[in-house]
């Protein structure tokens, strides 16, 4: 099973940037789809970013221009520049590691982090 941990998260203001990072355990980084979800106040959990086992990346139309995934298998590690934050970025953000499927009936694994809040201020 894969652990996750993230660290980065703080006090912004609106404008700046942050970069956040997600620490994987496991000897298997490297096959798994990685992602940044964010969780604020009220809201559902939704997707920001992923990257896949072969450098493809993908990005939610809001965050789009201005956050960048991307990942370092040799240190197990992914990360999310985030520039130019805004007000409504403010949320808990989560590492998601997505194992692929061996067979049907196993299906993809999900896994998580903790979170680290970012909070961006006026």
């Amino acid at each position: 099973q894969v652990q996750l941990v993230e660290s980065g998260g703080g006090l912004v203001q609106a404008g700046g940037s942050l970069r956040l990072s997600c620490v994987a355990s496991g000897n298997i980084f490297s096959r798994d789809r990685m992602g940044w979800y964010r969780q604020a106040p009220g809201k559902q959990r939704e997707l920001v970013a992923y990257i896949t086992s072969r450098f493809t990346t993908n990005y939610a139309d809001s965050v789009k221009g201005r956050f960048t995934i991307s990942r370092d298998n040799a240190k197990n590690t992914v990360y999310l520049q985030m520039n130019g934050l805004k007000l409504e970025d403010t949320a808990v953000y989560y590492c998601n590691a997505r194992r692929p499927a061996v067979t049907v009936e196993q299906g993809e694994m999900d896994y998580w982090g903790g979170g680290t809040l970012v909070t961006v201020s006026s």
